[in-house]
């Protein structure tokens, strides 16, 4: 490659996800835009990625639609062995003079997912919702905010353990 800059486009789909075998993404659909710049001995590669991954919730455990929109860049140089010097850096082989790039972009895509992720509220799968407010600790309000409107199953409340009343206390002291 001479030096100058290429652009280059991929789509990372469901099959792309499901080869990677990664344990946190197994479906999505990400367009990826990669500029690679060689400066001498150098590659900077930029990417950008956006789209939408299939995640867990971490509330209900329901798959559910994690937007993505993140940029990242690369920078691979030659050396005799491969070695990932830090986050940015790379060093490949003289002897092969390629880098398969799959895994680093599947990287990038588990970096911008935000590590609470749940449905909108009122969007969680309601018997689930009702088995976390029957086992719950009764408490002011969910996660520090206002009471969870998907814990709204009349089955689920439930005789409080008396015990609880003993740390209330203590707490409240």
């Amino acid at each position: 490659m001479k030096e100058n800059t290429r652009n280059y486009e991929y789509l990372l789909d469901a099959q792309y996800f499901s080869d990677i075998e990664g344990d946190d993404v197994h479906k999505g659909n990400v367009a990826v835009v990669l500029a690679v710049t060689k400066r001498e001995d150098i590659y900077e590669m930029n990417f950008h990625l956006s789209g939408v991954v299939v995640i867990p919730c971490n509330r209900c455990l329901d798959c559910m639609d994690m937007p993505i929109d993140t940029k990242a860049r690369l920078i691979a140089k030659f050396g005799k062995d491969y070695a990932e010097e830090s986050d940015e850096i790379v060093v490949i082989p003289e002897s092969e003079g390629y880098i398969n790039i799959a895994w680093f972009l599947y990287e990038f895509v588990v970096l911008a997912i935000p590590i609470k992720h749940v449905h909108p509220q009122g969007k969680c799968n309601r018997q689930m919702s009702a088995k976390l407010r029957k086992y719950a600790p009764k408490t002011d309000g969910y996660d520090g905010q206002e009471e969870d409107p998907t814990f709204t199953d009349s089955d689920a409340e439930q005789p409080v353990d008396p015990r609880w009343d003993a740390l209330r206390n203590f707490k409240e002291e």
